[in-house]
């Protein structure tokens, strides 16, 4: 029943009564009583009418729609490049003894820390010793036939001039001087030999470096080869032999270390280069959570691999404490460039879809529309927009599927754009930092 056929009905009920009732106080009375009742009816069946719209249907109101917003914020933003790296050693050094003989001491301890200089072991020094002697007695006698052979050539010049000898005897003493100054001069190459090899029955580290494990025993005969061990194995009766340095020492002051980025990278940190700009590598370790160093980038290899289109680069860290090692594994970080005002949002608010990358944007009175944008780099959560948005705009976060232009929206949380300071002390965790790499997004 509609509400046009109810209020009829009601109203002539309203005349019946009043035709039976026959006096006019009464008739006024029940004539007030009829307006009411068909009133409150039409009210009533008003808000039903209303109940039962659609909210989506002609001439209902849209119910907003809840999400999540962010406001654009002008930042300085360090772009990062995030690649694997392996920790080299800048110099790497067997030690061979130089002269052989009985390995009389080994003077270091395994994993020490050693200078340049430094006595490592010991070969017996007894025959070179011998041999020192040797050649100064060979030098001592040649001397002497040398100073006495001067003797004669200076009497034989003296009686030359008084007409006593013949010049061809003059010419022989002479040319046998020349010949004894030569035998002196072997003589004391000899000698400088000699001691050079005995200093060598001291063996010396070359340069400062981390000593690795102790493979050569005191008592064992060494040669410049190195010394011979012997690895024998349980399941076979046979041995192989080979030679083994007296130590390995590994330079770990200052360190290096060698990664490779994409060769589309390559222009802009050439570009930084040629500027003579010092670009930033920190390296960290596998887990992403301890930064181990921070060092610089100091050379770039001459040509790409052609395998998985990527070049080597190499970056210098002092390594003060030594948390680097040689063949380390770690996470490298070149800091290419820095954005000094970006306009950074949320990742979670570039949409893509027909019209290319886009956000909504809350209008003041509460309505969404659609912008274009253009994007730069991502750092994690956080995207570089360069072109569609101003500073101070609202963009929705979370909610974007349930939206379309025009739509209402309830804010129900605002979250602020962040970026973390880039210059973080070594002792700061990763997730501290701004995100491990910085790509182009579209």
């Amino acid at each position: 029943m509609t509400s046009n056929s109810g209020i009829k009905i009601t109203r002539l009920a309203c005349l019946s009564r009043m035709q039976k009732g026959g006096g006019r106080p009464l008739f006024w009375v029940l004539l007030a009583g009829c307006v009411m009742v068909v009133v409150l009816l039409g009210l009533f069946y008003e808000r039903q009418g209303k109940a039962q719209i659609p909210s989506g249907a002609p001439g209902g109101h849209e119910s907003a729609v809840p999400v999540t917003a962010a406001s654009v914020k002008v930042q300085t933003v360090p772009v990062w490049l995030d690649e694997l790296g392996t920790v080299t050693s800048q110099n790497y050094v067997n030690v061979m003894p130089r002269v052989a003989g009985l390995l009389l001491s080994v003077q270091y301890h395994q994993g020490q820390l050693v200078k340049a200089g430094q006595i490592l072991a010991t070969i017996d020094p007894q025959p070179f010793l011998i041999q020192v002697e040797q050649a100064k007695a060979q030098l001592q006698r040649d001397r002497a036939e040398l100073d006495g052979a001067r003797t004669d050539l200076r009497r034989y010049r003296i009686l030359l001039a008084q007409d006593s000898i013949a010049r061809q005897q003059v010419d022989d003493e002479q040319a046998l001087v020349k010949q004894l100054e030569g035998t002196v001069a072997t003589d004391k190459a000899s000698l400088d030999s000699s001691r050079l090899q005995l200093s060598y029955t001291r063996v010396r580290a070359p340069i400062s470096g981390l000593a690795g494990l102790r493979q050569v025993d005191a008592g064992n005969m060494v040669n410049t080869a190195g010394s011979q061990a012997s690895n024998s194995s349980s399941n076979s009766s046979s041995t192989a032999s080979s030679f083994v340095p007296i130590v390995t020492l590994a330079q770990v002051s200052p360190i290096e270390v060698t990664f490779s980025i994409a060769q589309t990278d390559l222009p802009e940190v050439l570009d930084r280069l040629n500027q003579q700009a010092v670009l930033k590598v920190e390296a960290w370790d596998q887990r992403d959570t301890r930064r181990l160093g921070v060092g610089k980038l100091v050379a770039v290899d001459n040509q790409i691999n052609t395998t998985t289109g990527t070049i080597a680069l190499r970056a210098v860290f002092a390594n003060h404490p030594m948390t680097l090692f040689p063949n380390q594994f770690v996470n490298v970080r070149l800091l290419v460039k820095t954005l000094p005002h970006a306009l950074v949002v949320p990742s979670a608010a570039i949409a893509i879809g027909a019209p290319g990358s886009y956000v909504y944007v809350i209008g003041r009175n509460g309505t969404v529309s659609i912008q274009k944008v253009k994007t730069g780099v991502t750092l994690g959560d956080k995207t570089v927009v360069l072109k569609g948005l101003k500073p101070g705009d609202r963009v929705v976060t979370d909610g974007l599927d349930r939206l379309k232009a025009g739509s209402r929206v309830q804010i129900i949380h605002h979250t602020d754009v962040t970026l973390a300071n880039p210059g973080s002390s070594s002792n700061e965790k990763r997730q501290d930092l701004p995100a491990v790499s910085a790509r182009k997004a579209g």
